[in-house]
């Protein structure tokens, strides 16, 4: 009883072994993924073209941060939202209601390095509400999760 459990212990050990490399890290490689990964070393004049102009921008230490509201797969050159007219206080902002995700895309020396992305109304699997009828502490419902791509990016070679 014992030999074949020792048998199919070590036809697993080779298995795994013959994935090249540890077998965690092609796991990690495999189920994560990179969704940001075929566009990393694009220009930011690149990544316009195909994304359209940002919602906003903002310059850090090291380079700038563009940033795009999206609904779908990711962001796609259009319209530009509408400006506010300008009223007694102010304004002028981009008025852009439908948006269900956000997406940073951040660059360094005029190249992409990272994309952070998020659900609109993220919020921390931690936060909880206090149920009207019964005035328990219940979790905050979770967004739907969003999916970063370029669709109209090719990828980088």
């Amino acid at each position: 009883m014992q030999v074949w459990r020792i048998g199919l212990g070590l036809a697993a050990c080779a298995l795994l072994a013959a994935c090249g490399g540890a077998p965690r890290a092609q796991m990690t490689r495999i189920v994560s993924g990179n969704p940001a990964g075929p566009y990393l070393g694009k220009s930011k004049t690149e990544i316009i073209a195909c994304a359209g102009l940002p919602f906003g921008s903002y310059k850090t230490s090291t380079g700038e941060n563009l940033t795009y509201h999206y609904s779908g797969a990711g962001p796609v050159p259009g319209a530009a939202p509408e400006e506010k007219k300008k009223g007694v206080f102010g304004g002028g902002k981009k008025e852009d209601k439908d948006y269900k995700c956000v997406a940073t895309l951040n660059f360094e020396n005029d190249r992409l390095v990272s994309v952070n992305h998020a659900p609109r109304n993220a919020v921390s699997p931690y936060a909880t509400k206090q149920d009207k009828i019964t005035k328990e502490r219940i979790p905050v419902p979770m967004p739907e999760p969003c999916s970063f791509s370029l669709p109209q990016c090719s990828p980088s070679q």
